[in-house]
């Protein structure tokens, strides 16, 4: 998949996430159980696994739970549930790992790598978290737009070592911009902010160009959708960090 339509994919999913600040709590949930299930159901074909169906409906099932548990409970801590689901997650990937015998082909990097699939799809439920803590679109659209930003600049064809401290940079100048917009942010956190999560987008940039060729679609897409789960806990702890 080529750096521009995986930038795209991830503006998209960003997009539908900052959409959840108008069209309510079910909607932003829906959304991160539909890019958690995506997700799952790509990640293990991303990375050329082993036992790809049953490790990426453990994927699906641990961040779809994580979701639902975020937008569901009543505990002032909105992701008290999600190490639960995480842990769950872990636990089923070593029983499956189990089950395919010893001395099975990959059991390490498919541990390892079902293993962090399990924890960016957990990830997912800090974007819900983060919509029940504040209710208001500031920080999310600050955040989404430094990762915009970075995406954006993913997308051009250049060497990662041009293309990371320019998007760290230019994230940072866009977060005070999008605050002074929507947010009653200060201008340094939200520099901050847009420098953090440019930095996340980058890595995960650039670990999809050390990977190589995307085998198929489903992959692809997980590829480029990983980023953006992995910012919902990210953002959410940055929200109770600097706005409480």
């Amino acid at each position: 998949m080529k750096s521009s339509i995986a930038g795209l994919v991830g503006i998209v999913a960003l997009a539908a996430i900052v959409a959840g600040h108008s069209l309510g709590l079910g909607w932003t949930v829906g959304v991160a159980v539909v890019l958690s299930v995506g997700f799952g159901y790509g990640w293990p074909q991303y990375l050329g696994i082993p036992a790809k169906k049953t490790l990426g409906a453990v994927i699906a099932l641990s961040g779809a739970g994580a979701a639902l548990a975020g937008g569901l409970t009543r505990d002032a801590n909105f992701l008290v549930w999600t190490p639960v689901f995480i842990a769950f997650g872990f636990g089923a990937v070593m029983v499956v790992q189990l089950l395919r015998g010893a001395g099975q082909e990959h059991r390490l990097e498919s541990t390892l790598g079902a293993g962090a699939g399990v924890l960016i799809a957990g990830f997912a439920a800090g974007w819900v978290s983060s919509y029940r803590f504040l209710g208001e679109p500031g920080m999310t659209v600050v955040a989404a737009t430094g990762a915009g930003v970075a995406l954006v600049i993913g997308m051009l064809p250049w060497p990662d070592r041009v293309l990371a401290p320019l998007a760290i940079v230019l994230a940072a100048l866009a977060g005070p911009l999008a605050a002074l917009l929507v947010s009653e942010l200060r201008i340094v956190p939200a520099a901050v902010i847009g420098a953090l999560v440019a930095a996340v987008i980058a890595s995960f940039h650039r670990l999809r160009t050390l990977s190589g060729p995307v085998p198929n679609v489903a992959g692809g897409l997980a590829a480029a959708a990983a980023p953006v789960l992995a910012l919902g806990a990210l953002v959410y702890f940055m929200e109770k960090l600097l706005l409480t």
